[in-house]
């Protein structure tokens, strides 16, 4: 829904609530459901209802859990059965510095007398932490501390020993420092949202005294959004490319009349600096694993040109799909989505003409645009919109684009072949399938969250979730890595399955598109089949259940040899396979051991 895309109008969106959602609801989108927890330090209910619209927005559907106004560490350290019960997905702790109760009080204390009120306020919100981990495996968000809008010293609040300002910066460190050290604990930046907004815009001081709302209800949207951005990237709902104009978007001018000597980038114009800025800034996302994409009105060698040019910072090399052509970009984006094995609303499309943006808006629903209108602008925007939440952060991103490059190299070798076999041979393919090592936990946990497609029946897991099935006694679980002579594809297969006496339930099988049809999937099962074999296993159950983007797979059981057992209406089917006379399906793909 436009009206909930960023930058949104946040006091229609309040004003426009209930309508907001009814539409969202009536669409037909089929969407993940999610428990939330909200534990407030202040009134939350604002702020759950837009919270819900922006999470209905980025396609999961939320049920919450509200604690009562400010028991948000009863709830958390004595517990609440209500909140036992509810058992929820994923907590968010809704505090804010009303909350930091032991700040200094008088400019006559110590150093030590303001530590211990550090240390004991930091307590405070460690029993938090600590007992709802222990409680629910679930991601835990808390947000940090804004800064006041008073201050009676001035800039001596900022750093004086006894400043309250101060304080609230050292909690802030404190809470990052934790994050940093635990896994599934996402901190919310209000101090940064609070500056963004502006201190003066996020106080409300009748908002505090009348409806204990602890930020002015107008900035509400932009907290709930910030918060939907951390839930959807937790669910594997970031975007995954900017693919980006040329002309008047990376460099000034027009390459086509300008000539590469012509267009503005580089250090001699303010023009040509900004722009210089806008790629650096553009390449960071690549250096996250965002990919990056060309879309653009141009005769290719001009692009390539362009790209060239020696003061440029992005290079072709930077690009996972050069479309250079004449063609409508919203053709242009389908190609490139099709050939990268990647759906539309997985683009941001940059342009500089509106009417451009408009078109693929129209055409392209799913796919969110920014209109450049200036470099200070796209880039706010990029960084606002929350497209790229990082949640996670293997190694696979910061390899993505050679990955993909790989990909773009095999799709060029299989043209030289008329045999597909002969073509999968050809590629030299190794694999490694192994259980869940402690090293690939983070990647195996983003897989889950992330893959959609080649996904039997999409069910998400939480790293925690992830840690504990790897040490599971019921539990058969595999990871497998596909490395081929053009480059290692990392972890891109994860099987899951159950131990039911005799029987194996497979409750997850996944594999990233970027490596379809390249038989992991019969390497997987070869390796499932015999450690099920070894665990005295004689029948494996599969089961698929259908969404709105894994139709790719519903037959994949019968296309393993399993037999149907029964299909609903619905779409959803229960299969099984013998598996006493097995015989191996790989031909193609060497298995390495792991130890080597």
């Amino acid at each position: 829904m436009k009206e909930l895309n960023f930058p949104f109008d946040a006091a229609f969106i309040m004003r426009k609530k209930l309508a907001l959602k009814n539409q969202l609801l009536a669409d037909g989108s089929i969407r993940v459901k999610k428990k939330i927890a909200v534990l407030g330090g202040s009134t939350t209910n604002h702020i759950v209802s837009a919270l819900e619209l922006f999470l209905l927005n980025f396609g999961i559907e939320p049920e919450f859990y509200q604690s009562e106004y400010n028991k948000f560490y009863e709830d958390a350290v004595f517990g609440s059965p209500e909140l036992d019960s509810f058992s929820p997905d994923i907590i968010y702790i809704h505090t804010t510095s009303r909350n930091l109760t032991l700040m200094p009080e008088s400019p006559s204390e110590t150093a030590k007398q303001v530590q211990t009120r550090l240390d004991e306020q930091s307590d405070i919100f460690r029993q938090v932490w600590e007992s709802l981990s222990q409680r629910f495996s679930c991601p835990i968000i808390q947000n940090n501390f804004e800064l006041p809008l008073f201050r009676r010293t001035g800039n001596f609040d900022g750093w004086s020993v006894c400043g309250q300002a101060a304080f609230i910066q050292r909690m802030n460190i404190f809470v990052s420092d934790w994050a940093r050290s635990h896994k599934g604990f996402f901190v919310n930046d209000i101090n940064y949202l609070s500056s963004v907004c502006g201190l003066t815009k996020w106080h409300n001081a009748d908002d505090w005294y009348l409806y204990k709302y602890a930020m002015n209800t107008e900035v509400i949207p932009d907290l709930a959004y910030s918060i939907a951005c951390i839930i959807k990237s937790i669910y594997g709902k970031n975007k995954k490319i900017i693919d980006l104009d040329l002309d008047n978007t990376l460099w000034g001018g027009v390459i086509g009349d300008d000539g590469q000597e012509g267009i503005e980038i580089g250090q001699e114009t303010a023009n040509g600096q900004s722009f210089s800025e806008f790629q650096s800034f553009i390449k960071g996302y690549k250096d996250y694993g965002v990919l990056l994409a060309v879309c653009s009105k141009n005769d290719e060698e001009n692009a390539i040109l362009g790209l060239e040019h020696p003061c440029s910072v992005l290079r072709p090399d930077d690009f996972v799909s050069i479309k250079a052509n004449w063609e409508p970009k919203d053709l242009n984006i389908t190609e490139s989505a099709n050939e990268l094995s990647l759906g539309a609303d997985s683009f941001i499309f940059i342009d500089d003409n509106p009417a451009e943006c408009a078109i693929v808006e129209a055409q392209l629903p799913n796919v969110e645009t920014v209109s450049m209108t200036s470099v200070h602008d796209a880039m706010y925007q990029l960084s606002r919109g929350g497209y790229f939440e990082v949640t996670s952060l293997s190694s696979d991103d910061l390899h993505r684009t050679e990955m993909y490059a790989a990909n773009a190299k095999r799709a060029a070798q299989q043209k030289q072949f008329t045999s597909y076999s002969d073509y999968l041979l050809s590629l030299d393919m190794t694999a490694i399938i192994s259980g869940f090592e402690p090293i690939n936990i983070q990647r195996i946990t983003q897989l889950t969250n992330k893959s959609n497609q080649f996904n039997l029946t999409t069910r998400r897991y939480t790293e925690n979730e992830i840690q504990s099935l790897s040490i599971s006694s019921e539990h058969i679980c595999l990871c497998g890595q596909l490395s081929d002579k053009f480059g290692d594809n990392g972890i891109v297969s994860v099987v899951i399955g159950k131990k039911c006496s005799e029987q194996l339930d497979i409750e997850l099988w996944l594999m990233s598109c970027r490596v379809l049809k390249r038989d992991m999937e019969l390497a997987m099962l070869d390796q499932l089949v015999k450690l099920s074999k070894e665990a005295g296993i004689t029948r494996i159950n599969g089961y698929y259940l259908k969404t709105a983007k894994n139709n790719m797979v519903s037959e994949l059981f019968g296309s393993f040899g399993f037999v149907l057992d029964e299909k609903d209406e619905n779409g959803n089917s229960k299969w099984h396979l013998d598996i006493n006379d097995y015989k191996k399906k790989n031909n193609v793909i060497k298995i390495k051991d792991k130890e080597q």
